[in-house]
C-alpha cells in the first residue's frame, strides 16, 4: 500500500519541478488523487496468487499412505486405522469404507471426508 503514496508523491514533485509555484493546495489534492486512485486501479487488477492455504484440509498428499485398521469398518459401521506416521497431524482417525476391512489389516487412504479417512483394503488398491 505505501508504495502507492511513494509514487504519488514523485508524482507531485516532478510537477513542482515543472510548475515550482503551484500552490499548496493544489499539491495535496493531487497527492490525494493519486494516491487514491493508483490504489483503486492496483486493487482492480490485483490477483492473489500462491499457495491456496487450506488449513486443516486434505490436498491430495494423503491419499495412498498405508496404516492399519484397529476396530473392523464396513459400510454400515466406523471403524479406526493408525498409521505409522502421523497423517495430518494424528496417528488415529475414523475410517469410512465400502466393504468391510477386519482388524490387523492394512488400508490405503482413498480420499478425506470431513473427521474421518475413506480406506480401501490394501489388496484392493494395487
Amino acid at each position: 500500500y505505501i508504495l502507492w503514496f511513494g509514487i504519488a508523491a514523485l508524482c507531485v514533485s516532478l510537477a513542482l519541478i515543472i510548475l515550482p509555484n503551484l500552490p499548496l493546495s493544489v499539491q495535496l489534492v493531487m497527492f490525494a488523487a493519486l494516491s487514491l486512485s493508483s490504489l483503486a486501479i492496483w486493487k482492480l487488477h490485483y490477483k492473489k496468487e500462491g499457495a491456496d492455504l487450506r488449513i486443516g484440509q486434505s490436498q491430495g498428499d494423503e491419499v495412498g499412505r498405508v496404516g492399519t485398521v484397529t476396530e473392523t469398518v464396513s459400510p454400515r459401521q466406523n471403524g479406526k486405522i493408525v498409521f505409522p506416521q502421523g497423517v495430518m497431524g494424528s496417528r488415529e482417525w475414523m475410517a469410512i469404507a465400502d466393504h468391510e476391512i477386519a482388524v490387523g489389516e492394512d488400508a490405503a487412504i482413498v480420499r478425506v471426508e470431513g473427521n474421518a479417512m475413506r480406506v480401501q483394503k490394501l489388496s484392493d488398491t494395487h
